[in-house]
């Protein structure tokens, strides 16, 4: 019975895995998340280096999130009514257009004919262009995933899409602090440009997925009020995105990441980029083992427990002076998020039918992603408000409150199975 048993979690573990297409899309998936976290690593420090200001870091947050989250429900509609293969390349070859912008505004050109504010501006608009884009091309790739593996297997491919995605974090966090150390910040750029352009060869292996919708189905609109009409009758779905999306407009501490390099730890480039990339490095390790060990009962409880915990980790991190405590928070705050996020990602996935994954995946994007970019500029502002410290334990100490309230308020997602 035992050697069955471990025999059938083995199968399990690498249902997805076996799928040809499923390994196209994460390894173009890993590769392209990996030049992404290079140039949003590259990109704080650049920034703070041209205007020594926190709040500077905030506005590039609030320059990705506009766009990102005002087009994102109108991207789900195109999404379910457009071939999906070719939009995500072609999202794709845009952001490696982004990139080559950023390198000639790195080079010595620039640089000797361009006031430093000004630079800082360009890259502000630079970055609102990839929130445009990534409105569009961020949840392709879950809806082509779902349109890839079969259903029995989602769970699995899931958790093996999130470690793909953890993984680029991981490296390309620590990679960027390495690369601005010894390359400066047009050879990092230059190497952001060819890890997008392979992850579009890569994805370019996958078959074309047609749209399940037609155009002339439904108007626009009406569409799109359909996946908003879904999500908030869900209720699992609902408080499970509500409960991501506080704690990481109010957990964002990452953000503030090059500030403490700086000011309050200490350390180069390499430091920072092994301090950015602490949570990621947590997440991965736990993904990991979930990818063995899937959890089996009570997710929604176990989903509020990780938050709090997470909530507790921001804290810690933004009353550390040590490097070693920081960045052992950080990795901590990260394994518990790894937790939030498999367990997120499998109920949007279970729960969504093909014909709205689009808007469904949109809606998420808003929920999740983009609270990234909104929490960063809410660190931006908070340290200006409140000092760098005292803002990051005022976010931790939020989330724990936005937690007890989803508790008390959210019976249906703490007892909540799957």
């Amino acid at each position: 019975m035992t050697s069955d048993t471990g025999q059938r979690q083995e199968i399990d573990a690498l249902a997805a895995i076996k799928i040809p297409e499923f390994k196209f899309l994460i390894t173009g998936r890993f590769m392209f998340t990996s030049g992404l976290r290079m140039m949003g690593t590259l990109v704080a420090w650049w920034v703070y280096q041209l205007t020594h200001s926190a709040f500077a870091i905030g506005v590039v947050g609030l320059s990705e999130f506009l766009p990102a989250f005002g087009l994102a429900l109108y991207a789900g509609y195109v999404i379910d009514i457009s071939e999906k293969k070719w939009m995500l390349q072609r999202g794709v070859l845009l952001y490696a257009t982004c990139s080559l912008a950023l390198l000639f505004l790195s080079t010595g050109f620039t640089a000797s004919h361009v006031a430093s504010h000004w630079v800082a501006v360009c890259i502000y608009g630079v970055i609102f262009c990839t929130g445009v884009i990534r409105a569009f091309t961020g949840p392709v790739f879950n809806v082509i995933l779902a349109a890839i593996v079969p259903r029995a297997a989602l769970q699995n491919a899931t958790t093996w899409n999130q470690g793909a995605y953890l993984s680029a974090s991981v490296f390309g966090h620590a990679a960027g602090g390495f690369l601005i150390a010894f390359f400066g910040i047009t050879g990092t750029l230059m190497v952001v440009a060819v890890f997008i352009v392979v992850a579009f060869l890569l994805l370019s292996q996958l078959g074309k997925k047609p749209p399940l919708n037609e155009r002339g189905e439904k108007r626009t609109w009406s569409s799109i009020r359909d996946g908003l009409q879904f999500v908030f009758k869900t209720k699992e779905l609902l408080g499970a995105l509500s409960l991501d999306l506080f704690a990481v407009l109010f957990g964002g501490a990452v953000a503030m990441v090059p500030v403490y390099t700086r000011e309050i730890l200490h350390v180069g480039p390499i430091g920072y980029g092994w301090l950015n990339a602490a949570s990621d490095i947590g997440s991965i390790c736990i993904v990991i083992i979930l990818t063995m060990f899937p959890p089996r009962r009570h997710q929604g409880r176990t989903l509020l427990m990780v938050v709090a915990g997470f909530g507790a980790c921001i804290i810690v991190f933004g009353l550390s002076t040590w490097y070693a405590v920081s960045f052992f928070a950080l990795m901590v705050s990260g394994s518990l998020d790894g937790i939030s996020m498999v367990i997120r990602g499998t109920i949007t996935q279970l729960k969504t039918p093909d014909n709205m994954r689009g808007r469904v995946m949109s809606v998420n994007s808003m929920f999740i992603n983009s609270s990234n970019e909104l929490g960063q500029f809410e660190s931006g502002v908070a340290a200006k408000l409140m000092g760098n410290i005292t803002s990051v334990v005022f976010g931790g100490c939020m989330t724990l409150l936005v937690v007890i309230t989803t508790w008390v308020k959210a019976p249906s997602l703490r007892k909540m199975e799957y």
